[in-house]
């Protein structure tokens, strides 16, 4: 009884082994009353869905289930955060760490490693009999700041590279283990490697840890396994992330004393990202849908627009710069038949979309679902035949319509909307940039519509 009571106590300490136990037993008893919850909401759960979730464009989209579900989870999920961050702030306490590293706690996917890394961390009071100097590890790191600098930053690119192509290329796998935990572990181990022989300033550790994420990416270029568009896109979470993996073990090596044994364990963890990336391939997450929904107003009639709506002729050359990378754009639509079951056929700079159409209610709705659709885009790269698998099936256009609303003095309000799925994870960051692309062609569109209806 006195040990359930302690786990709401902030002083003191708890070791590593006690808290992977307690970790394990919590995160399975928390799991199942959320899975019970899930169910008698009809919804489907799993350990991925603490990660993998639906994030509605806005809150008039949630149901009122949705709603008491969410609720639900929040209010069953207190006590495991309240428990949960005291047991970690007592765990860094207990290895000797800065207790501000609790923050990690609350971060999705990182609080994963971050546990990993509070289990592998021994007591500090401990010390350790195996020293930095006493190793194989210790004559293969050099003491010279350049030379550990350089290992640190080479090793862990040529790994992260490894896993990089293995996950994208063999897998088509574009998961958290990929934009979350590499990154993670380049900025991690990089500074671990580093900092073997001495601490280092932190500034040092974040330039180290910086550096092997760009080696990262230059040499994704240099392999032909990515194009320049694609690694702008992903640069701006691997850079963040690499710097909190840099930060994290500029902490860590900040400790007295550091044994070789723990550095081990820490760089062995990260083995797991492999198991990981399987993991997240096997399961094969269903990802959500969004939608975007874009508008214009046209002075000319419904009846007028909606000719142009149906099919419109060729557009004139792109001018918008993100266009320019490759990414695909809209170039004329055209349309076989009338009424409900024509097909429609939106031609695109790297192929055409194949519109079934699923509504027709003239000059209101047109309505579409999507049977074909060509690549996202033409890879900006010096490599001709550059294809890697992210350009087919992981962006995917699901349905799409074009409602028109007719205005006081003969003017429309033209909405466009696309609903569709994104296969990238986190989705939360990468639906941002698929919606600003969306958003994009549908002005293109509807802007050409508005000039074609407003000339007629």
């Amino acid at each position: 009884m006195t040990k359930i009571i302690d786990m709401w106590n902030w002083h003191g300490r708890i070791g590593r082994a006690r808290y992977l136990a307690i970790g394990v037993v919590l995160l399975a008893i928390k799991h199942n009353i959320d899975r019970i919850v899930a169910a008698s909401h009809g919804y489907p759960w799993s350990v991925f869905n603490y990660w993998v979730y639906k994030t509605p464009s806005s809150v008039q989209v949630i149901t009122q289930n949705e709603a008491t579900f969410y609720a639900e989870l929040i209010f069953i999920a207190l006590p495991f955060i309240w428990i949960g961050t005291v047991l970690t702030v007592r765990r860094l306490r207990d290895a000797g760490l800065p207790l501000w590293l609790v923050v990690f706690f609350f971060l999705s996917f990182l609080n994963l490693l971050f546990f990993a890394i509070l289990v592998v961390i021994p007591c500090s009071q401990t010390g350790g009999k195996t020293m930095r100097n006493d190793s194989l590890l210790s004559r293969l790191v050099p003491r010279g700041e350049f030379g550990s600098a350089a290992l640190g930053i080479v090793a862990t690119a040529i790994l992260s590279t490894i896993l990089t192509v293995v996950s994208t290329s063999l897998l088509g796998n574009y998961g958290w283990g990929v934009f979350v935990g590499i990154p993670f572990f380049l900025g991690l181990n990089s500074v671990l490697i580093y900092s073997f022989h001495e601490p280092r300033s932190l500034p040092r550790c974040i330039g180290v840890a910086v550096l092997s994420t760009t080696l990262v990416g230059l040499a994704l270029f240099g392999l032909a396994i990515e194009g320049i568009i694609c690694l702008a896109m992903a640069l701006p979470l691997a850079a963040i992330l690499a710097l909190i993996g840099g930060i994290v073990g500029w902490a860590i090596q900040k400790r007295p004393a550091i044994p070789v044994q723990s550095f081990r364990v820490i760089s062995a963890v990260f083995l797991f990202i492999p198991a990981l990336i399987l993991l997240e391939y096997s399961i094969d997450q269903k990802p959500p849908v969004y939608a975007v929904k874009t508008s214009v107003v046209i002075d000319a009639p419904p009846d007028v627009v909606w000719k142009n709506v149906v099919s419109f002729s060729q557009l004139p050359p792109p001018t918008e710069t993100v266009f320019k990378t490759g990414i695909a754009y809209p170039i004329r639509a055209e349309i076989q038949g009338r009424g409900e079951g024509a097909v429609r056929h939106c031609i695109f700079s790297t192929g055409e979309f194949v519109e079934p159409i699923t509504k027709w209610d003239e000059p209101r709705l047109l309505a579409f679902s999507v049977s074909g659709q060509p690549p996202t885009m033409e890879e900006l790269s010096i490599y001709h035949d550059l294809h890697p698998p992210h350009l087919e099936h992981y962006l995917i256009s699901q349905h799409g319509q074009f409602e028109l609303k007719e205005l006081p003095g003969g003017k429309t309000l033209l909405e466009g909307t696309t609903w569709y799925q994104n296969r990238y994870w986190p989705g939360v960051y990468w639906h941002l940039w698929s919606d600003a692309i969306i958003h994009r062609i549908h002005q293109r569109v509807l802007n050409h519509i508005k000039t074609l209806s407003e000339s007629q």
